[in-house]
């Protein structure tokens, strides 16, 4: 039997009677149907477990060679299915919960200090701690319990990184810079390098404004691949707890990303902009410096924002205008032939009228 709280072992065999405690599921069918790996619903084979949260996959639940399957409480089963359900409130949440839990026990195998790496003498770190090979960690370093350090990381003077975290192989993580519990950095971001200050010069020419603050990361907070979260010129760049950074973003000096704020893939926010939390931000968004960005906040793909954004309210454009607003603006633009035609038509018959009113 295994353990409940633990999915993956040595066999990586586990029972849906077993699964259904972990997400707090209720089965539906044989609850010894015993899986051993993971697979997507519209590929899965036997001893795979998958799940069913969007409908519109709901016709591979009837085919899919999966033995178990986690589905929504509230899904009508139209057709029999071979395989186990475990039904729970929300199908995408529980399933993330096991991949969590499976990796959790692949990271639990990493410990120890790879060589060649250096930890300058004045460092220190916690139990259970793995530092990967050719890892750099500076003076004056503080590693905090069960944290993985992967190889070629670059952990500065003086950096702070807590317990539970994941720092990934080519992270750069400048002197100065604190990082929370439970933080995810993934291959090549860089954290805190120097924000873009520079004065302009009566020659034309530019001085460079040292950038003497950092960058502080909160708990529980994922930031994604070559991602670069420039230092404060003064004081420190925050990421608050639970945001969530896509790949290939910048965050300029001085920046605040609230609590539980998403930002996707190719945004770039410049200077001491002040984002609030629970902002969804999509990709290739540009978002000017100095402004600020209200709790709640929703901002479209590829939206410039010149100025700030209230706080619930809904833009999208460039430059970025309310929401709702420009969607009508877009209805209207695809009608314009149909209306140039329609005026016309009206111009055509007033001239008709007046000509008549004349004679």
């Amino acid at each position: 039997m295994l353990t409940p709280g633990y999915i993956i072992q040595d066999t990586m065999e586990f029972q849906a009677a077993q699964i259904a405690i972990l997400v707090n599921g209720k089965v539906e069918g044989d609850p010894a149907a015993s899986v051993h790996s993971f697979g997507k619903i519209e590929e899965a084979s036997a001893g795979q477990l998958s799940f069913l949260a969007n409908p519109k996959y709901e016709d591979y639940l009837y085919t899919t060679g999966a033995s178990v399957i986690i589905i929504n409480n509230d899904m009508v089963v139209k057709k029999p299915v071979s395989a186990a359900l475990i039904r729970v409130p929300d199908a995408y949440t529980a399933f993330a919960t096991l991949l969590g839990k499976y990796q959790e026990i692949v990271n639990r195998q990493l410990h120890g200090i790879q060589q060649p790496s250096y930890i300058a003498a004045t460092a220190s770190y916690g139990d259970n701690v793995f530092i990967g090979a050719f890892a750099y960690l500076g003076e004056g370093v503080k590693i905090g319990h069960n944290t993985k350090i992967f190889p070629n990381a670059y952990i500065g003077d003086h950096v702070t990184i807590g317990d539970h975290c994941i720092i990934h192989a080519g992270v750069r993580i400048y002197h100065d810079c604190v990082i929370g519990n439970h933080v995810v950095i993934h291959a090549g971001t860089v954290i805190g390098s120097d924000g873009f200050g520079f004065a302009p010069q009566a020659d034309g020419s530019f001085k460079k404004v040292p950038q003497i603050g950092n960058v502080v990361v909160e708990d529980h907070v994922e930031i994604g691949a070559n991602a670069a979260i420039d230092r404060a010129t003064i004081g420190s760049t925050l990421i608050r707890s639970g945001a969530k950074l896509d790949n290939l973003i910048q965050i300029a000096h001085n920046v605040e990303v609230g609590s539980s704020t998403v930002i996707a893939a190719q945004s770039g926010v410049s200077g001491s902009t002040k984002i609030g939390k629970g902002v969804m931000i999509g990709g290739q968004v540009g978002i000017v410096g100095h402004i600020q960005i209200g709790d709640g906040a929703k901002i479209n793909a590829q939206s410039g924002v010149s100025k700030s954004v209230e706080a619930g309210k809904a833009v999208t454009g460039s430059p970025a205008h309310d929401y709702t607003s420009t969607l009508r603006s877009q209805a209207i633009t695809r009608k314009l032939p149909e209306l140039e035609k329609r005026i016309k038509e009206l111009e055509a018959l007033v001239r008709l009228l007046a000509k008549e009113k004349v004679g």
